[in-house]
């Protein structure tokens, strides 16, 4: 029977899994009642992928827009029509003029820079992005090309992990909406034999890290892996309020609360805490502007009486 639970997994998601597949699997283990995921990984794609539980789907979308971190493989002198090892191959080139890996790994450190900052990207065809309420993917299926503008990404490092020409191994830091199949084409694109990707790791998203997931393997019915809703939240500042305060923020009223806060912090999403002593004291978040708090998103009054 289903149960309600609250909390987030951070499961470590097999290859050959979409999100869905592994959020259904997450949640008939748990026989948890109501679970979703904070942003798709490709199906081909492994590594951390952040299912919320019951209240935790509130804050979900804090996690949409969050940076990542993802380690990624890649074979230069062979183009796909998806951009990865799941397509067909559609072009192919000689990779013999690059002679060694040191050589290999000069001329990559060399073009790395133009793709670090801000920068524009165009998705790909083969993704879940929508037009005219059809997903991309099906036009690329159908063999129809639609055009698509450009996206402003920010890639904040590329690192070299490893150069086994043509192939080579990057750790690739950047903000939401990078697709690092497209990374991987523009950089074979500039090197000019082409790329594509043949492994995708996924180990950072926002706060949270692949050293604490697990597996689908290492999941059981008592639910030791299931983190506190505000998990998602951790960096976010950290208000506590009095019970008074606390009870008109889930009403949905504003609150004046004047804080002596840091500049960087003004005009910010807290996460709210109740001073009470209970053994779940976060009560959901509020935007502070201009001395009021402004309820944003609360958990059910349910889950707070509980415990």
């Amino acid at each position: 029977m289903a149960q309600r639970i609250d909390g987030v997994v951070l499961l470590d998601k097999p290859c050959g899994m979409t999100s869905q597949s592994a959020v259904t699997s997450v949640k008939r283990l748990l026989h948890a009642d109501k679970a979703g995921h904070t942003g798709t990984l490709d199906p081909m794609a492994t590594g951390l992928l952040p299912i919320c539980l019951g209240e935790a789907t509130k804050y979900s979308q804090d996690l949409l827009d969050a940076d990542k971190k993802y380690q990624a493989r890649l074979r230069f002198g062979i183009q796909t029509d998806t951009g990865d090892a799941q397509g067909q191959v559609i072009a192919e080139k000689s990779t013999a003029e690059v002679t060694d890996n040191a050589m290999a790994k000069s001329l990559i450190d060399g073009i790395l820079p133009q793709f670090m900052g801000e920068i524009e990207q165009v998705p790909p065809m083969y993704s879940a992005l929508k037009r005219d309420g059809r997903p991309l993917y099906e036009y690329a299926r159908a063999g129809v090309e639609i055009e698509r503008e450009s996206r402003k990404i920010t890639i904040y490092s590329i690192t070299v992990l490893d150069v086994s020409w043509p192939e080579i191994a990057l750790e690739v830091h950047c903000s939401k909406g990078t697709y690092i199949r497209v990374l991987a084409e523009d950089i074979g694109h500039v090197l000019g034999c082409g790329a594509h990707l043949i492994g995708l790791r996924r180990t950072m998203v926002g706060h949270l890290s692949l050293d604490r997931a697990v597996t689908l393997d290492g999941i059981c019915d008592m639910a030791p892996q299931v983190l506190p809703v505000d998990a998602l939240l951790q960096s976010l500042p950290e208000l506590t309020v009095d019970d008074h305060q606390a009870k008109r923020l889930e009403m949905g009223q504003r609150v004046p609360c004047a804080l002596n806060i840091a500049s960087q912090w003004a005009d910010s999403l807290f996460r709210i805490y109740r001073s009470q002593a209970l053994p779940q004291n976060f009560i959901g978040t509020a935007d502070w502007r201009s001395g009021v708090l402004h309820p944003r998103r609360f958990i059910a009054q349910r889950l707070i009486n509980q415990n």
